[in-house]
């Protein structure tokens, strides 16, 4: 795989370098409220544009139908792109049309922009090769030279992604260069004690890496809704919580495996539970309780670990010389439920091993409890390519970029 630093040795200058990022950031309404991916790609763009180079930022802000919708614009991100450079950049109002082409072919050496949303676009997510091709050629179009900065996108078979570094030299960012680094250190290079902390709310997003982990970490600790079915697996009463029974046999396997590898699978001890999901913008309400694990009541609803499950989460983390934690271990973005997972971020941050939040719900849950985001290891741009990575599976961003 091609570095960026071997690409900038043999010259960008005048060039067109279309970097592939992750702008997929949070917006209320136009108000980014969480900007940490556009800060990740900053040192690619930053380095390309002191080199000369006449740089075509693209990426996919959420789920638009493959048409053009204002609520998914990339526009919020350009502006902030511009903050964070201190230069103004150009934006394109489409893809691949004319405005695309207008403002591309207005670059001058040093100069960056941004077109719109790839996937109004509806080429870009087509599971039919040649759309997707015919897309990937159009793009070609508006550059010399290709570079995936886009982490949190590698897993996808998109025409950006996957498709157009075929059609173009290319080389991986500064940003994909750090993630992959920091995987093989969760693969291929692990210190031990290993623990993984997994939460989110269901227990099938993580089946795989779980399945991975099992023969690699040390230590599991569950938390959050998908916990619920680990709990259920046991025997235990699990009243109106977050609950995917079809998993149960498979949950049940997977502790029966873990404790004959001498996995330790470590499940909360006590709950924060209501009778009703909350308003996040109210107080909880006011039948909320803490009970046993395994004594929810049958109208209730897990939504937190409590004090106990806590303190054990900790204690499991403290002598840990490598920690992946990938999910939040409550409803975070409601106060009263957000003790479990500011436990966890405390915890990686008392530790003295390495310490990888791995994206999502978890590196917005660092940010929205006001944590120092450089105190950890590191923190994922790509909750869902980090896990897949973990999996074992084969990233077709980062094939693509393989030389």
């Amino acid at each position: 795989m091609k570095t960026i630093d071997q690409l900038l040795s043999e010259g960008v200058a005048g060039k067109r370098v279309f970097v592939r990022a992750d702008l997929n950031v949070p917006l209320d309404g136009t108000t980014i409220t969480d900007d940490g991916r556009i800060r990740a790609v900053r040192p690619t763009v930053a380095k390309l544009a002191e080199a000369g180079a006449r740089v075509v930022v693209a990426s996919h802000l959420g789920r638009p139908k493959g048409a053009p919708d204002p609520a998914f614009s990339l526009a919020p991100a350009a502006r902030r792109l511009g903050e964070l450079l201190g230069a103004e950049v150009a934006f394109a109002t489409d893809t691949v049309g004319e405005s695309a082409k207008a403002v591309v072919a207005g670059l001058a050496d040093g100069q960056v922009a941004v077109i719109e949303n790839l996937r109004f676009n509806a080429g870009e997510t087509s599971k039919d090769d040649a759309e997707r091709g015919a897309f990937a050629d159009q793009l070609a179009t508006l550059a010399d030279v290709y570079v995936g900065d886009g982490f949190g996108a590698v897993h996808r078979k998109h025409a950006s992604v996957y498709d157009l570094p075929a059609r173009l030299p290319h080389a991986a960012g500064y940003l994909i260069a750090t993630e992959v680094g920091v995987l093989k250190k969760l693969t291929d290079e692990v210190q031990r004690p290993y623990v993984v902390i997994l939460g989110g709310a269901k227990v099938s997003d993580k089946l795989g890496v779980i399945d991975q982990l099992l023969g690699k970490a040390d230590r599991i600790l569950i938390g959050g809704g998908m916990a619920y079915t680990f709990l259920k697996a046991k025997g235990h009463e699990v009243g109106i919580s977050l609950l995917q029974e079809d998993q149960i046999p498979t949950v049940t396997e997977y502790m029966e495996r873990a404790e004959k590898n001498g996995v330790e699978l470590v499940l909360p001890v006590d709950i924060l539970a209501s009778g009703e999901f909350p308003d996040l913008k109210t107080k909880a309400p006011a039948d909320f309780i803490t009970v046993d694990a395994d004594k929810i009541p049958a109208d209730k609803e897990g939504l937190d670990i409590g004090p106990k499950s806590r303190e054990l989460f900790a204690s499991k983390i403290a002598d840990a010389e490598t920690v992946f934690w990938n999910g939040p271990v409550g409803v975070f973005e409601h106060p009263d439920y957000a003790h479990g997972t500011k436990a966890v971020a405390e915890a990686l941050l008392g530790s003295k091993g390495f310490t990888v939040v791995g994206g999502g719900d978890s590196a917005a849950a660092v940010r929205t409890l006001g944590f120092d985001e450089n105190a950890f290891g590191h923190i994922s741009t790509g909750g869902g390519a980090s896990l897949e990575y973990l999996e074992g599976k084969t990233l077709p961003g980062l094939a693509a970029l393989e030389d």
